[in-house]
Parts: structure tokens; C-alpha cells; sequence
């Protein structure tokens, strides 16, 4: 607990110090580059309030769930075209699509998407938050958490961790082998992200078709939780990977300023945190229904290292 408490106060200290004192955030785009700015910005607008309208509407509050992996490929992909098909930008764009594809490949296959947009699979989170905190049980206390936090929150931070495209447009120059370098590992981290999500997906599946045939759960089974494959190494390989993607992808925009340090860095600082959260939340439900699963939590990481 020591260590996630450092990790998120030091993370919070850097972002804010990076804010107030550095000339980092000095932003220097040209006319072209504002114009896509402002375009996806207004995409942003328009999606967060779809988001929060449909949700209100409908009551299922995963409205965010849904473009999570779609999203990021069309702001990629229009900025790449304003860009006149900049090679760099190119790059970013196919990966950030390999990504959105196989994301939103999983998504679909819990029940996540169907033909009517905003219907689907719900965060089983909501509900328990609900549940929990006995302000969000008032009407309107739930709606503010859902304008502000769910979906225009959400869907800012979305936008912001795809800035760094923005930020290596702006940067310009040529490719070079340190982009390759980067292209290769978030590739890797996309590849690992895939095997952690399919070993959680079979060992679900298998455990669900055990209980509706009414036979008896043994083995890892019995635990009801997932802890072999790359799950020994981690509580959360996937969360670890998605934040490792997009920090690795916005290290393409310190190959094209040759800025260690730019305004792109915001958004995966801002996932770090939100990830964070989130993890300790689901354990938080994980461990009142699991009875094992906090040895799990004592013998293993909740992301790596800690």
C-alpha cells in the first residue's frame, strides 16, 4: 500500500510542478495544426455529451466503454490526414488502430457492443458504486458524477493520451530508428495485452459453463479468480499493458521534439492515475467475493513492481 501511495503522490506532484513551473507546455502550432486541434476538441464535446445523454436515457452507464477503443483511432487518423500523411504520424495511427481492433475485438465478445449503440454489457462497477456510497444514491448527486467524472472526464482523458500525435506533428522531422524502437515495443505490449486478456477470457468462460452445468468447481476454479498464466506475475497484466501503451506512444512525440518531457505527457500521467483507482476498486469487490484473493494480492503485484 506504501509503495502505490508514493507512486500516486509522486505522479500527481510531477504533473502538478510540470504545470505551474516548467516552459514545457509552450505549444507552438501552426494554423493547420490548431484547426485539427479544435475539430477533434469539438468531436470531444460531442461525444461526452452523447455519452452522458444516452446514459441518462438508458440508465446503462457504459456509454464510455464503447469508444474507448474507437475513439482514439479517428482523432489518430485525422490529425495523420491534416498532416498531409506525415510517416510518423502513419506509424501511430496503424498501431493506435492494431490496438482500438483487438480492444474492442475483447469488448465485443463480453457483450459489449450490439446494434443498437448505446444498449450493450454495463460495468458491473457502476452498480456496486451506486450501492456503496450512499450520496450517489440521490438522483442528481449520480447524474453530476456522470456528467463530469464518467463521461466528460473519461472521455477527456481519451483525448488526452492521444495528443502525443499532435505533439509529434508538431515536433516534425524525419523517422528515425528510435521510432521503430518504439513502434516495435508498443506492438509487444499490444501482443502481451492480448495474451493476458485471452487466458482471462478462457479461464472465465470455462469456469461460467462449469457452474451452468452444475458441476463442481475444483482446482483454480474454486477460487474463482484467474491467477496462472501471466496473472502469477501480475493482478492486472492488461491494465499494466495499457498504461505501458500509451506511455510508450507517447514517447514518439519525444523522438520527433526531442523533448524527454512535453505537454503530450498529461494524458498517460492522468491513465496512471485513473488505472490506479480503478484496479484498487475492483479489488476492493474482488476480494469480498473471492475468500483467496487476498493472498493473491499479498504474493502478487498489482501491476509490476508493485
Amino acid at each position: 500500500m506504501i509503495k502505490q501511495t508514493l507512486l500516486l503522490i509522486t505522479t500527481i506532484c510531477v504533473a502538478v510542478y510540470l504545470v505551474l513551473y516548467s516552459d514545457i507546455f509552450e505549444i507552438n502550432f501552426s494554423s493547420t495544426q490548431s484547426e485539427a486541434f479544435y475539430n477533434m476538441l469539438y468531436l470531444y464535446l460531442g461525444a461526452a455529451s452523447y455519452c452522458f445523454i444516452a446514459g441518462q436515457l438508458t440508465k446503462n452507464y457504459s456509454q464510455v466503454d464503447r469508444l474507448w477503443s474507437t475513439i482514439p483511432i479517428v482523432y489518430c487518423w485525422y490529425f495523420t490526414y491534416s498532416s498531409g500523411m506525415d510517416e510518423r504520424l502513419i506509424l501511430m495511427s496503424t498501431l493506435v488502430s492494431i490496438w482500438g481492433i483487438r480492444l474492442s475485438f475483447n469488448f465485443a465478445r463480453k457483450g459489449g457492443f450490439t446494434l443498437i449503440p448505446w444498449k450493450g454489457a454495463e460495468d458491473y462497477r457502476w452498480e456496486v458504486l451506486q450501492k456503496e456510497i450512499p450520496q450517489f444514491k440521490n438522483s442528481l448527486n449520480w447524474s453530476l458524477f456522470n456528467f463530469f467524472f464518467i463521461c466528460f472526464y473519461q472521455m477527456g482523458l481519451i483525448f488526452l493520451f492521444s495528443l502525443p500525435i499532435l505533439s509529434a506533428w508538431e515536433g516534425g522531422g524525419e523517422l528515425t530508428y528510435i521510432d521503430f524502437i518504439v513502434g516495435g515495443l508498443m506492438l509487444s505490449l499490444i501482443v502481451i495485452q492480448t495474451i493476458a486478456d485471452e487466458q482471462q477470457h478462457k479461464y472465465q468462460t470455462k469456469k461460467y459453463n462449469l457452474i451452468k452445468a452444475n458441476k463442481v468447481l475444483d482446482g483454480n476454479f474454486k477460487k474463482g479468480f484467474i491467477d496462472t498464466g501471466l496473472w502469477k506475475y501480475s493482478r492486472h497484466p492488461n491494465y499494466t499493458c495499457e498504461q505501458l501503451i500509451w506511455i510508450t506512444f507517447y514517447l514518439f512525440s519525444v523522438s520527433s521534439t526531442g523533448k524527454f518531457i512535453n505537454w503530450s505527457i498529461i494524458g498517460c500521467l492522468l491513465l496512471v492515475i485513473l488505472f490506479y483507482f480503478s484496479a484498487k476498486f475492483s479489488e476492493g469487490i474482488s476480494s469480498k467475493k473471492y475468500p483467496d484473493y487476498k493472498n493473491y494480492q499479498k504474493n502478487t503485484p498489482m501491476f509490476i513492481g508493485y
